[in-house]
Order: C-alpha cells, then sequence, then structure tokens
C-alpha cells in the first residue's frame, strides 16, 4: 500500500453493544477481570466509528502528544478525546508505529451513551477494530484470519473490559475458566458449547427508564470492589453461577436460566449500591418493570426475565416465537414506565462489520 506524507486512508466498523449475563464486576492488573462472564451480542445497539489516519512528517516523541481528534455525532468530543488519547498510550508496546500517524476518529450511536447500555464496549471494540484494519492495510501486521479478531478482542480489552466480548457475535465468554478450555482473561472467545436454537434467537427489549449520564462509571464502579467487604463471595458466586448457565442452556432448563440472569443483574446492583453513595442506580420505574415483569411471567408462564447493566435501564430477554405477545405487554403495561415511551427493539446479533468504501 502506498504510504505518502499528507495522504488520507480510513477504515470503517460498526461494532454492537453487549448484554452480559454473567456479570464481569472487579478488575486487577491491566484490564483483567476478577470472574469470568457471559454476553449476549446484540444486534441493533451498535457503534459505527470510521478511522481517517495519515502519515506525520515527523513522529511524536510521547504517546501523551499522539495527534488524535474524536467526533461524536458530528460534534468534536474533546472529553471522550482524551480517553482515546489514554487508551492508545497504552497500546504503546503493541502498536509502536501509532506516534507516526495522525488520527481521526468520527463514531455515531444508534443508542444513547453513558446510560448503562455497554456504550464503551461498542465505541471500544469499534475502535479496536479499525486500528487492527490500519495496521493490516498498511503491512505492519498480518496475523492469520482466524487471530483478526482475537488480536481486536486483546486490543479492546484495554480500552474497556467489556469491549473484548463485543468483537464476536452470539454468546461470548470473557476470563479463564476450567469450564471454557479455550478461556483467557487476555481476550474473549465465542462459547464454544453447542447453544440449542431457543437460545441462539433470544430477543432483548431495552427499556429506556432514564437517559441521563449515570453518577458512577463503569470503570470507577470496578475499581470500588477493590476493598469491597463481599467481593471474594460475589467471584466464587460468578463462577458457581456460570455452571449453572451452561447447564441451563445445554438443558433449555428456562426456571434456572432466569433464576441466574436475574440474580446477577440484582447483585451487580447489590454491590454498586453497598459501594458507594453514588451507586444507587437503580430508580422507580425501573423496579416498576422488575415487578410487572415477573408478574407477566407468572400470569402466562413464558420465558421472560430481565437483566440490567450498571445503569437504571432494564433489559427483558424473551423468546422469538413469543415475540407478538411480548411486545404487546410492552406497549400496554411497560412503556408508561419509559423515559418518553422510549424503548429498543433488539436481539442477538452476527457481531462487528466492516463497512467497505
Amino acid at each position: 500500500m502506498t504510504d505518502k506524507i499528507n495522504s488520507w486512508n480510513e477504515t470503517t466498523w460498526v461494532s454492537p453493544s453487549n448484554i452480559a449475563l454473567i456479570k464481569y464486576w472487579g478488575k486487577h492488573g491491566e484490564q483483567l477481570p476478577n470472574n469470568p462472564s457471559l454476553s449476549l451480542t446484540l444486534k441493533n445497539s451498535v457503534t459505527k466509528t470510521q478511522l481517517r489516519y495519515r502519515k506525520l512528517e515527523k513522529p511524536v516523541s510521547d504517546s501523551e502528544d499522539l495527534k488524535v481528534a474524536y467526533w461524536f455525532d458530528g460534534k468534536r468530543n474533546e472529553a471522550f478525546e482524551r480517553k482515546v488519547i489514554i487508551y492508545l498510550g497504552r497500546l504503546h508496546t503493541e502498536m509502536p508505529y501509532l506516534q507516526n500517524y495522525e488520527l481521526e476518529f468520527r463514531s455515531a450511536n444508534t443508542f444513547p451513551h453513558s446510560t448503562g447500555i455497554a456504550s464503551s464496549a461498542s465505541s471500544m471494540s469499534a475502535i479496536a477494530l479499525c486500528l487492527v484494519d490500519m495496521e493490516q492495510q498498511l503491512g505492519l501486521r498480518k496475523p492469520p484470519t482466524q487471530d483478526v479478531f482475537r488480536r481486536a478482542s486483546f486490543l479492546a480489552r484495554l480500552g474497556s473490559g467489556s469491549a473484548c466480548r463485543s468483537v464476536y457475535g452470539g454468546w461470548v465468554t470473557w476470563g479463564e475458566d476450567g469450564l471454557l478450555p479455550e478461556s483467557s482473561d487476555r481476550y474473549a472467545s465465542p462459547l464454544e458449547q453447542t447453544v440449542p436454537e431457543q437460545w441462539q434467537n433470544l430477543r432483548d427489549a431495552i427499556l429506556i427508564v432514564n437517559s441521563d449520564r449515570k453518577k458512577v462509571s463503569s470503570s470507577a464502579g470496578h475499581g470500588l470492589m477493590s476493598n469491597h467487604p463481599f467481593a471474594e463471595g460475589r467471584y466464587r458466586q460468578a463462577r458457581k453461577h456460570l455452571n449453572c448457565m451452561m447447564l441451563a442452556l445445554q438443558n433449555s432448563d428456562e426456571k434456572t436460566f432466569i433464576e441466574v440472569v436475574e440474580n446477577e443483574a440484582l447483585t451487580l446492583h447489590s454491590l454498586l449500591m453497598t459501594s458507594s453513595e453514588d451507586g444507587l442506580l437503580l430508580q422507580p420505574d425501573s423496579i416498576n418493570i422488575i415487578n410487572a415483569v415477573r408478574a407477566f411471567r407468572e400470569k402466562t408462564g413464558l420465558m421472560v426475565c430481565f437483566t440490567l447493566d450498571a445503569g437504571p435501564n432494564v433489559h427483558l430477554l424473551y423468546l422469538e416465537e413469543d415475540k407478538e405477545t411480548v411486545q404487546q405487554f410492552i406497549q400496554e403495561e411497560l412503556l408508561s414506565f419509559c423515559e418518553n415511551n422510549q424503548w429498543i427493539d433488539d436481539q442477538v446479533g452476527e457481531g462487528p462489520y466492516k463497512v467497505e468504501n
């Protein structure tokens, strides 16, 4: 590839958010998880990121001086730009040549950011995928095809832990565990266990209770786990729940699936609430939705359950075959609890993809 000074090259990727059913909460070292996690990659909640890059006449001498611009929804976002510069600084060992280039990122989401729908997962995974594509275009690194996404997952983890899972579609695990032979703390992996079709086609209705920025960032929340008195018990619980979930998926055990998913969500918020005064992220309408979902499940016997990320918005999981009934329930009983009747109709997705020019 011709590498001319002042000549812009580009790559664009669309990467999805994901929702963890077994939560990663607490980390050590360089963005390494204290417990394994299991997530579903979404289809419609995505970040689209374009990276334009060109070689500098003279490389910068320090990673803090990297020539980076970050635009979000058409506007320069200097706050996130600083985060991206810090992230790229962490990649110095892996990608020392970044100091030779000027980088310009332009991103947009299909969903509200910083509200607990894992916007950092989709945004950082999109950035990582762009960077891996950039180095391939420049001939600086050419891993085998099967390793491209693993490398992107490894790089994404250094920006946001959950981002490493968004590099793959469907069911994804992250964190070393004896039940998962190919598992690693350094990158995520697609779930190798055969998942029955009913779980492959799960739908996710994301009910927007509040789209304001949450008081405690996920990064700060992870940090609060360092001295939490319940931390070790939580890590044991997560491993036990992962074992239960694997069996539930294999045996199509809906009862256990529901119990584990909802318990994981409430455990996460229990840890948040007992970590900080600002950790009470649930709002009255979050509780109203949870109670309504449980009453609906009791009444209909359908496989519906809730989960939450680190925010007030509720994810309602249900089977494809029950779409009409559940969405009628959403319209009639749940929208009154949502901000401006806002919700996102989502489902399990196939993962990120490159936008060809």
